[in-house]
């Protein structure tokens, strides 16, 4: 009757990580399917930062102490404190032994451990549990952290069997977080430029549409500047291509870095040499000067000439935006009106007055705006006056750009 009960809670463990949508969702599920497998009153999953020569506590779940958080932000320790986790892991791998867990007890080493735990029996006493077991939980074949877990004092102190079955239950937890990290790399890459690392044209249109939602709802301001690289088909036809993919990594890198000047902004690039800053919140001005610098440091890289910078916010006087594709025509507008003009600096829609053009050019119905466009590159429409189509895969328009 044990071994199924004991089946049943391994089970529920995997069902419960499997169901989870985030990191946070699968450490919870790994914390509460564990402290219910062991009958224990309060579990924690940690994570072991080697780097920073510490044991990170992801989740708490249970009964928690006073100071103890679900999630704790800088719930830490070092590892130098908790030495089982490198010593001992490793001197019983290089001895042919495995990952075992163990037994700990509020009065000091239970039999058989290694003698490593007098903080963690300090820690027992101090929050008033009488015993925990402690799993290492191993991930490709090394220390990803730890699964603890621990009864009240009073409570019936945890066997040799508990700790087996916790080794168990640590090899779960390690398959379910693995899937879980493969999950969030893929969804990681689905919302990345692969080339440049900055978040691509899907992640802004999902950030785009729950900002413009939020500035409806709530009135937060909501501010995009849309950039284009000028001079990169150039650079590929002289130099190559690889060449000027490293103008469109360093170009990345410098909006990453002008970015930064505004808190929570996202930087993107959009395809082809076309890049964007979103920002939710932050005051217009505070955007514009990032812009402003952006085409500072655009201008002074090596390769390229410099970019084109148009600047779109809900703070200034554009009008209603109702929906995320018009505050993306006003920037796209600005944008066109600084390449038309050869700008140094950003073009701001709503800032040249009642008539103001770049607004004009945005509300325009879309042929009129399309042929608007080609007159601002010192392009005219062709003999058949057929119009090239939106950016593919948007919603927002725009030709792309050559």
């Amino acid at each position: 009757m044990v071994e199924d009960n004991r089946l049943a809670a391994v089970v529920a463990l995997a069902q419960g990580m499997a169901a989870a949508h985030t990191p946070r969702e699968c450490w919870r599920a790994a914390a509460l399917g564990a402290c219910r497998a062991l009958d224990g009153g309060f579990a924690a999953l940690s994570v072991w930062e080697r780097q920073l020569g510490r044991l990170r506590v992801l989740v708490n779940v249970g009964d928690r102490a006073p100071g103890e958080e679900e999630f704790p932000e800088d719930e830490t320790y070092p590892v130098h404190q908790f030495p089982e986790i490198t010593e001992f892991l490793h001197e019983r791998w290089a001895g042919g032994g495995g990952p075992n867990a163990w037994v700990e007890t509020a009065l000091g080493p239970a039999a058989g451990t290694p003698g490593y735990f007098h903080q963690r029996v300090a820690a027992l006493r101090r929050r008033r549990r009488g015993c925990c077991v402690v799993a290492p939980v191993v991930l490709h074949g090394r220390a990803w952290g730890e699964l603890y877990v621990a009864r009240a004092t009073g409570a019936d102190l945890f066997a040799r069997a508990d700790a087996d079955f916790a080794t168990v239950l640590a090899a779960v937890v390690a398959a379910g977080i693995a899937q879980t990290e493969r999950l969030e790399e893929a969804r990681r890459l689905a919302y990345t430029d692969a080339l440049t690392g900055l978040a691509n044209r899907r992640a802004v249109d999902v950030r785009l549409e729950e900002a413009v939602e939020r500035h409806r709802t709530e009135g937060v301001a909501v501010s995009l500047v849309v950039c284009d690289l000028n001079g990169l088909k150039r650079v590929n036809d002289t130099h190559g291509h690889a060449v000027g993919d490293r103008l469109l990594e360093r170009f990345g890198s410098v909006l990453s870095l002008c970015g930064a000047m505004v808190p929570g902004a996202l930087a993107a690039r959009l395809g082809g040499d076309e890049f964007c800053l979103l920002a939710v919140g932050p005051p217009a001005d505070g955007v514009v000067e990032a812009a402003r610098e952006l085409c500072r440091r655009a201008a002074e890289l090596e390769l390229g000439e410099g970019v084109a910078c148009g600047v779109a916010s809900t703070e200034d006087p554009i009008g209603p935006v109702r929906d995320a594709r018009r505050l993306f025509r006003l920037a796209d507008a600005a944008q066109y009106r600084a390449k038309a003009m050869r700008a140094d600096r950003p073009v701001v829609a709503g800032r040249e007055g009642p008539d103001d053009p770049v607004v004009r050019l945005a509300d325009e119905p879309p042929p009129a705006r399309a042929d608007e466009r080609r007159r601002f590159r010192g392009r005219r429409p062709s003999g058949g006056g057929r119009e090239r189509p939106d950016r593919p895969g948007g919603e927002w328009g725009g030709a792309r750009r050559g």
